[in-house]
């Protein structure tokens, strides 16, 4: 059974506590932590890296929605929202922030489900489409629109995360291919002999790297830095590659 791991933010006790009883009493739901106020929340969301937020909207220093538009702009994977506010105005911008769903306080549990169950159906259907990703030693296939598309390994410049997609950028600089898929779950697929990632919006094949310098790498005139966590294992292979 698929779990989603979720963080509860609410500056209201009561609230904070209806919700996470809420939460321990849904089964495919496992509270990760909780916390009063947005600013913490970002850290905590860096840390534990949740598949769900129910966010209130309303609160000081740094407001749920605020906190919404910085996540959108940090690298992947962005967790699904679910805003929890007493206040029905901020629908429209809930939206805006691709927020799953909008609970007007007080909601009921029956809602409180539902509304979980938006993100569990988004996820089971999305691991679905992962599993059917096919790769051998020369190509792999990714789902774009409606039909599956034949990639070649040798054609592979570098592949690139945006949010829930990921963008190949081949050989052909006119050509790139956009697919619904998390980068981590293409990365799986991939052989690990040929292709790494680099940075976490970042898989490079490592036959197409020209150069490299202290803290990036460059593929034709594209500069690609290498993220900190990834470092040593790019070292290694560096290492490898000089002796």
């Amino acid at each position: 059974m698929t779990v989603l791991n979720c963080i509860a933010v609410d500056d209201e006790p009561l609230a904070l506590k209806l919700v996470e009883t809420f939460i321990e009493q849904t089964p495919f739901l496992q509270l990760s932590c909780s916390c009063d106020n947005a600013v913490e929340a970002l850290s905590l969301i860096r840390e534990k890296q949740p598949d769900i937020i129910f966010l209130d909207i309303n609160m000081p220093n740094l407001t749920g929605m605020e906190l919404a538009r910085l996540l959108q702009e940090q690298s992947p994977p962005i967790p699904k929202i679910i805003f929890t506010t007493a206040y029905n105005h901020y629908a429209i911008e809930g939206y805006k922030v691709n927020a799953v769903d909008y609970l007007l306080k007080p909601f009921s549990y029956e809602e409180f489900l539902r509304a979980s169950n938006k993100v569990l159906q988004i996820t089971e259907e999305s691991s679905n489409h992962y599993q059917h990703i096919a790769t051998d030693d020369d190509f792999f296939f990714l789902k774009v629109e409606y039909q599956w598309v034949r990639i070649s390994l040798k054609d592979v410049l570098y592949i690139e995360s945006l949010k829930d997609y990921v963008k190949v950028h081949l050989l052909d600089s006119d050509k790139t291919v956009l697919s619904l898929i998390s980068l981590k779950a293409l990365e799986e697929k991939l052989p690990s002999a040929k292709f790494m990632r680099i940075h976490r919006s970042f898989i490079v094949p490592l036959d197409k790297i020209n150069s490299i310098s202290k803290n990036s790498i460059f593929i034709g005139k594209t500069e690609i830095t290498v993220g900190e966590q990834y470092k040593e294992a790019f070292k290694t292979i560096v290492d490898r590659w000089l002796k």
